[in-house]
């Protein structure tokens, strides 16, 4: 395993360690809403907590970029962190969450680690390394038609204005696909497109840190990803689509037809 990896993987668990301890006390947990459906509660910043302490203590000089606390400038490594991914479904008792940590230097992802604690399964993967589910090496799916695929996805619960572009989307791929899932994860639902669990996956307006980890998976594990023109601004737009090369490009051509000027204008 990579050196950085390794550092990853056991900030992931020290993290993971602190979400299962809390599981079972959920009703007592302080959350704060931090806008409309976004929360956050005390388990999420115990969890950052711990995994920037991992980190900072193997590499003081790297950046972080972390959901909870922000921008932590340094040089050019950049971790991106979301210590609890999935925050609803875990306030409610509902096991699909994750830990997420990536590893950019200079702008392009190196190392990834996507950690259930739920299931103790550990995704990770490597730059020209592959990527790996436990000690299983990941490939994406066969699939070759949306017919009789199975989808992933997430509703733009932050983004309203965009919800009818959205909703059409939906219409497009649902009347040829076996079934189109939304578990409310976006870091675990890339990881299981990686992992062959879905054969794509498309949402709109996520953030550096729900997808940097998954993204990497996927490409180790031989599939793509794009943003909704087929370009690589995922990351900044927010509007990301992936799958197996020919699943890909048949969400693609579904989908691209009800991309609106405001969505276009986000990529």
């Amino acid at each position: 395993m990579h050196p950085m990896l390794n550092i990853a993987v056991r900030a992931a668990r020290s993290a993971g360690d602190q979400i299962s301890r809390a599981v079972d006390q959920v009703g007592n947990l302080h959350v704060d809403e931090k806008g409309r459906n976004d929360f956050a509660s005390e388990v999420d910043t115990m969890a950052e907590q711990a995994i920037i302490e991992v980190i900072r203590k193997a590499f003081p000089a790297h950046t972080i970029l972390a959901e909870e606390s922000g921008l932590h400038a340094g040089d050019d490594y950049v971790w991106i962190i979301d210590p609890l991914d999935g925050t609803t479904n875990f306030l409610h008792g509902f096991p699909q969450f994750a830990v997420s940590i990536a590893l950019a230097h200079q702008g392009r992802l190196e190392q990834a680690v996507v950690y259930d604690p739920s299931r103790q399964e550990l995704y990770t993967a490597t730059r020209g390394g592959g990527a790996m589910l436990n000690n299983r090496r990941l490939r994406v799916t066969r699939q070759s038609s949306l017919r009789g695929a199975l989808l992933g996805t997430g509703f733009p619960f932050k983004a309203h204005q965009h919800l009818d572009a959205y909703l059409d989307m939906f219409r497009s791929l649902f009347k040829d696909a076996a079934g189109i899932r939304r578990a409310g994860a976006a870091a675990l639902d890339l990881a299981y497109v990686a992992a062959g669990r879905l054969d794509g996956f498309w949402e709109i307006g996520l953030r550096e840190w729900d997808m940097a980890a998954g993204v990497l998976l996927i490409q180790e594990a031989g599939g793509l990803v794009t943003d909704f023109e087929n370009g690589d601004r995922y990351m900044s737009s927010g509007n990301l689509i992936t799958g197996n090369p020919k699943i890909h490009q048949q969400m693609l051509d579904a989908i691209q037809p009800h991309v609106t000027e405001a969505l276009r204008r986000s990529d």
